[in-house]
């Protein structure tokens, strides 16, 4: 299991397995402002902002983060909010790529607004 600071400086890797049991759990309790679907298939955060020009300027934050992983998220934008989420549509499921990335997104200037 990789340390949470590491999870910023780590790379995503393609055919991630799944994560289950125990080795998930650890992992959402490594990130808790990112909360699971009822399946724990996906994990999710809304970021909140004042104005659309900073919910923009966060989107592009977070696919310049997804372009240099080769891991893209699903984002919901409106005008003062952008909710992320992440899955490993390969494992059908949560892999450590979705909490590597998590971790890179919360961790944006831009998602301190």
């Amino acid at each position: 299991m990789t340390a949470p600071h590491d999870l910023l400086l780590a790379r995503c890797t393609p055919g991630a397995p799944r994560l289950e049991g125990s080795a998930l759990d650890a992992e959402l309790a490594r990130q808790p402002a990112w909360a699971p679907d009822p399946e724990r298939r996906l994990i999710a955060r809304r970021f909140g902002f004042d104005n659309f020009y900073q919910v923009m300027a966060f989107v592009n934050a977070v696919a310049e983060i997804a372009h240099a992983q080769d891991h893209h998220p699903d984002l919901l934008v409106s005008y003062a909010a952008c909710t992320v989420s992440f899955s490993t549509h390969s494992c059908s499921g949560l892999s450590l790529n979705d909490f590597i990335c998590a971790a890179q997104v919360s961790a944006l200037p831009e998602a301190q607004a």
